[in-house]
């Protein structure tokens, strides 16, 4: 059952605070057993590295089945317990490096994250959906690092028609708990069935998935007591997820924390929906989140 926030619990958490301020943070560690790495701040979640040291390691796609392997970010000290785990899916035509940079700048803020290549670099949105939820699978039980992820806090992500099979990904895992599709295109239009967290990324200046046809009916058709987030790059591209950007990496990163992590403090960054400005043209969310 995903962890909820109550109005009961959070006025029972200030006493709490009231009582306890001489307390190191994370003397209150076990108020969210989730949390990990220290409070953010705006400099932290739009920094290029987080505060844990990460490592990777390459997995054959001889070694698997089910996609074409891929690559492991994860942070190397397990002293704050487990992780969260993220699979990521590019998009048509091409390769995990195109998403290589998301690994060690997710991993960095406490994930385990894993760029897949598909089978084919042709695969459709919903055979992309399969190819990410069988990553996950071998993530958590087969991987070298299976033993360092919670396999309770799984989500997924994806460019292009890997954003289309992220949706259907969702779709098709309920459990899951976060999705997050970048410029996502599929001609499957809609998702009333979404029970997942989900943060959709649209591309103002985006000709091969239009937000007008893909991203914005995407998020209109999620159901409105969702958790959900539409943001819209400014002037961006279909391809602006594919080199490092700060705006992606910022709310990425936030919306992993809040919903696989159920960290609170993380909710600062969606809610109140942040302004116009000239990174975002446009920002929606179902605010506030449950």
């Amino acid at each position: 059952m995903r962890w909820r926030t109550t109005a009961w619990a959070a006025g029972a958490l200030g006493l709490v605070l009231a009582g306890t301020v001489g307390l190191a943070p994370r003397a209150l560690a076990a108020d969210n057993p989730f949390e990990r790495g220290p409070a953010p701040s705006n400099a932290s979640v739009e920094a290029r590295r987080g505060p844990f040291a990460t490592s990777q390691t390459t997995v054959s796609r001889l070694a698997v089945s089910g996609f074409g392997g891929g690559t492991i970010y994860y942070p190397t000290s397990t002293s704050e317990g487990t992780f969260g785990a993220v699979a990521v899916a590019p998009g048509f035509t091409a390769t995990q490096s195109s998403m290589a940079w998301l690994g060690p700048r997710l991993a960095s803020q406490g994930f385990v994250i894993f760029t897949i290549d598909t089978i084919t670099t042709s695969d459709q949105p919903s055979s992309r959906a399969r190819q990410l939820l069988a990553a996950l699978d071998y993530l958590t039980q087969s991987s070298s690092v299976r033993s360092r992820i919670d396999a309770s806090r799984l989500g997924v992500m994806g460019h292009s028609m890997g954003g289309g099979g992220t949706l259907e990904a969702a779709i098709d895992r309920p459990a899951l708990q976060a999705a997050i599709p970048l410029t996502p295109w599929n001609l499957v239009k809609s998702f009333s069935r979404m029970q997942v967290p989900t943060l959709i990324i649209g591309a103002e200046s985006d000709s091969i998935a239009s937000v007008r046809t893909h991203s914005e009916p995407f998020y209109e058709s999620l159901p409105s007591g969702l958790d959900k987030a539409y943001l819209e790059l400014n002037n961006a591209s279909h391809f602006a997820p594919n080199s490092d950007n700060t705006t992606i990496a910022k709310f990425s990163i936030s919306w992993l924390k809040r919903f696989v992590d159920n960290d609170t403090r993380y909710e600062q960054f969606l809610c109140p929906r942040p302004s116009v400005s000239t990174a975002i043209s446009e920002y929606r969310d179902s605010c506030p989140h449950s």
